[in-house]
């Protein structure tokens, strides 16, 4: 039985760490900060979930597995957090390419005059008072 939670472990160990790989390259391949952003969060928390259960498999002691757990449970309460704050950061810092978007849920945000978000230092709040 041991054996087998080794192999199980080391596989778990490897599916991870290529999960993680595929959103290092997502992030430096990607257009655009959305799409990257993407790539940092989604495969990377399951690559870290894999690799935590694979060294829980391997170690099988029950402090390592509780660390594990903890790792995994702050990981997957603060990626989601951080990526919408940064994400709706960008886009209303006018960093995000419209032309990538397929829907844009936040177009109530449009300034009429510019016929786009505004960019930071753009827009009427941007103007000096006369």
């Amino acid at each position: 039985m041991s054996d087998i939670l080794d192999v199980v472990g080391a596989v778990l160990i490897l599916a991870g760490s290529l999960f993680s790989l595929v959103a290092a390259i997502g992030v430096l391949r990607l257009p655009d900060l959305l799409t990257r952003m993407h790539a940092a969060t989604k495969p990377q928390v399951l690559g870290l979930l894999l690799v935590a259960l694979g060294l829980s498999l391997v170690l099988r002691e029950p402090a390592a597995a509780a660390l594990s757990a903890l790792v995994v449970l702050g990981q997957l309460t603060t990626a989601p957090v951080a990526a919408h704050m940064v994400g709706r950061a960008s886009y209303r810092g006018g960093q995000v390419r419209d032309d990538l978007l397929l829907v844009d849920e936040l177009t109530g945000e449009i300034d009429p005059e510019l016929g786009r978000r505004p960019r930071a230092g753009e827009g009427p709040e941007a103007d000096p008072p006369r």
